[in-house]
């Protein structure tokens, strides 16, 4: 079992109070600006949308956002595990499934939470809102009202009506189910299915596999009070009486005798190994109960060598997880206009889902995970960060929307509908995903220089309880302890190791050793001293080149130049030792890497093919193909300067070095990112826009990185020390705990190494 986080109530409230109340945040897609813009977007420019709109109402699919916005509607009555918490405190819970809905498919989503347990009244406000959305996501509505709900508005509304808590499980339960039956080389018309839990997900699931063929006879449904058959009157209603079937059976113990498949959606514990024991062979046991399952992996397994185990947690293998269907779903169905979301495009999901299992997993995902993933018996269904969800799910879908005749509007080409869902995608999040995964498989001890900073404390706390590694602090115990306190995580002091240079025993060797390095440079005894017991900086590397941490992250409390010439006592981080500062700028979907942002003052031709090959080995690290551009205020030789000239030498010199990444230059930024400029020079030898810049010099590079992080709010990651011997990571001054426990991801995973 994988290493579990450690979540508490303090870091859970932070995340959703900082930097803004919530989770959602809402922008303008057209320009905002002039007087014109307004104009056009409100009175008198928005009268003409809204004439052509009243003559034709297909037409709001172009005009609005309703073709990409789904409404996440819940009144609060069944929120998670939780119960029937209300409306408001359903809220978070709806927040999030919307930030799902954009990170996962680029689907627009707002949250709306209904102060009412009527279901006559839920089901008219639903339905007066419909003409603003394109879908509608059902979300923690309890039983029986759920399908009571759901189904009158799927017959009141022309746009698909979902209820993800009971449909969202049953399609990635049936996705792991064929491919279950695949390695079990059985039939799903043949097999004997057991269900435990009679609520929303399991009835849906029960019904999408007799929809897949499953035979209603071979099909027992139990709830707490045992097995549903007909005849039986005690808890019934007419959801449960649809399942009934003729059997003996009256205990999920006698329903167990011989089966082929359980499917839970029932409690904790409700499964034993006896009852494994009394299945058929090679038996198939889906204990999706959360958060504990109905019987976990490692019992079914000791009994049952034979089983195929899934479960609804991330820390065990065949994860039935919700996020692999509904976003993708709705996006199918929202491509097509979709009046519904049938059975056939829920199955067609369960079928892709299952063929992607069945491929070669692509090395990022392997990454990502921490682990080679192929298929097999514990990997059954893919994993929610498989990149080609995005563009294998959603056709999927939308050809079985069209094929039923639900598609208002088509989709003529498949294959470049596909191409464009890739490209709707943001590579940072899956950059940023592969680092901490890396860093989780490292499990490095970090060393967190500054244990003065309530920052740096946040951070290395979050790396520990991430699973990261071990953090180690450089600070004082008391004064650790009272800032820790001070953000209500004073339980964690006894989680961290808190090191400084009164209780090392290793103060003298560090000590002799920073003496040997410096005794030339006009540093004597009493100077080491001071440098080696008192600045945080100099004792964290000492640490680090002793093999007492396995890295380092400093620098957010001092400005980072006077950082690098402290570590610079320490080890060789200078120009002429090779080191390189590069930074990874996110924007709008774009990664750029900008070097030397850091290290090299005013860098010649040779200086500058080094931080290109650097910012190269940077971008592999990320899992991104390095294309670099030497950019200056000139293009191709022209106009003709000295200050561009080293620009223009540096690509000759990577020729002679013989290099294995795309490179060209000089050209201007605008030459460099922009594929359609690019064009009016066919020479090129870039295949595509640059993703490493490599600037004149470090004020260049700062300024560039500055601005595009004040003016156009992009993520900044770095600089990225590299060239040295052992990983140090240094933060900026203005950097976030988030910024800086990113920055210890990269020193654990040795991102430049």
């Amino acid at each position: 079992m994988a290493n579990k986080s450690k979540v508490t109530r303090e870091e859970a409230l932070t995340y959703h109070l900082e930097p803004r109340p919530g989770k959602i945040d809402i922008q303008a897609s057209t320009p905002m600006t002039t007087q014109r813009d307004l104009s056009l977007a409100y009175s008198p420019g928005v009268a003409v949308p809204c004439e052509a709109i009243a003559e034709n109402p297909e037409t709001a699919y172009d005009y609005t956002t309703k073709g990409n916005l789904v409404a996440v509607i819940s009144n609060g009555t069944a929120v998670l595990g939780l119960g029937n918490l209300g409306a408001l405190a359903s809220k978070p819970v709806m927040e999030g499934k919307a930030v799902l809905f954009k990170r996962f498919a680029d689907v627009n989503s707002i949250d709306i939470e209904l102060d009412t347990e009527d279901p006559d009244e839920f089901i008219k406000a639903v339905r007066l809102m419909g003409p603003s959305f394109g879908g509608i996501n059902l979300e923690d509505i309890k039983a029986p009202e759920c399908f009571i709900i759901e189904q009158t508005l799927k017959e009141q509304m022309d746009i698909p009506v979902f209820h993800d808590d009971q449909h969202g499980t049953a399609v990635i339960c049936a996705a792991g189910l064929i491919n279950a039956l695949h390695l079990s080389n059985k039939k799903i018309e043949d097999v004997k299915i057991v269900l435990n839990g009679a609520g929303a997900a399991g009835i849906a699931c029960l019904e999408l596999l007799k929809a897949m063929g499953a035979r209603h006879d071979n099909c027992i449904m139990c709830d707490t009070k045992g097995v549903i058959y007909q005849g039986r009157t005690e808890g019934m209603n007419q959801w449960k009486s649809a399942h009934a079937v003729k059997t003996e059976a009256r205990s999920l113990e006698d329903a167990m005798k011989g089966a082929d498949v359980f499917l839970g959606v029932s409690a904790k514990g409700a499964v034993t190994q006896d009852m494994v024991l009394s299945m058929a062979d090679n038996p198939v046991i889906f204990a999706m109960a959360n958060p504990d399952p109905e019987i976990t992996p490692e019992e079914a397994h000791e009994v049952r060598v034979d089983a195929i185990v899934a479960t609804g947690r991330s820390d065990y293998p065949n994860q039935v997880n919700n996020v692999l269907g509904f976003p993708y779903l709705f996006r199918g169905a929202l491509d097509i206009h979709a009046r519904a979301i049938n059975d056939e495009m829920k199955i067609a999901c369960a079928e892709a889902l299952a063929e992607l299992a069945r491929e070669d997993v692509p090395d990022e995902v392997a990454m990502a995970y921490g682990r080679k993933l192929s298929f097999g018996r514990d990997y059954i269904i893919p994993t929610p960060f498989d990149p080609r969800l995005i563009h294998r799910i959603p056709p999927a879908v939308a050809k079985a929307g069209m094929e039923t005749g639900v598609a208002r509007r088509p989709i003529i080409d498949l294959d470049a509908y596909a191409q464009t869902l890739n490209a709707r995608m943001d590579p940072t999040a899956s950059v940023l995903r592969g680092i901490n995964a890396r860093a989780r498989a490292a499990q490095a001890r970090m060393i967190f220089a500054e244990g003065d900073d309530v920052r740096v404390l946040r951070a290395a706390v979050a790396y520990q309880r991430n699973g990261m590694g071990k953090a180690v602090v450089v600070g004082r115990d008391a004064d650790v302890k009272q800032k820790l306190e001070s953000v209500g995580l004073g339980d964690a002091v006894r989680e961290l190791q808190i090191v400084n240079a009164a209780n090392t025993q290793h103060l003298d060797a560090y000590k002799s050793f920073l003496y040997d390095r410096l005794q030339r440079k006009g540093f004597d005894r009493q100077d080491i001293h001071r440098l080696a017991a008192r600045d945080r900086h100099v004792f964290a590397s000492l640490m680090l080149a002793h093999g007492h941490g396995d890295g380092l992250v400093t620098g957010a409390t001092r400005k980072s130049a006077h950082v690098l010439g402290l570590i610079g006592h320490v080890f060789d981080a200078t120009a002429k030792d090779g080191a390189v500062g590069v930074t990874v700028l996110m924007h709008k979907g774009k990664i750029v890497l900008i070097g030397d942002t850091l290290v090299h003052e005013w860098p010649d031709a040779e200086d500058l093919a080094l931080i290109a090959q650097r910012g190269a080995t940077v971008a592999r690290s990320l899992g991104i193909e390095p294309r670099v551009a030497f950019v200056s205020f000139s293009t191709y030789g022209y106009p003709v300067s000295e200050r561009a000239e080293k620009m223009h030498l540096a690509p000759q010199v990577l020729d002679k070095w013989g290099v294995d990444f795309e490179y060209d230059g000089e050209m201007t930024v605008d030459v460099a990112l922009n594929r359609d400029v690019m064009a009016q020079y066919p020479f090129t030898r870039l295949s595509g826009p640059a993703n490493v810049l490599v600037v004149p010099a470090r004020h260049s590079a700062s300024i560039s990185v500055k601005l595009m992080q004040e003016m156009a709010g992009a993520t900044i990651i770095g600089p990225i020390l590299t060239g040295l011997e052992h990983p140090v990571q240094i933060c900026s001054t203005n950097s976030t705990a988030n910024d800086i426990l990113n920055m210890a991801a990269m020193a654990a995973s040795r991102i430049g190494h």
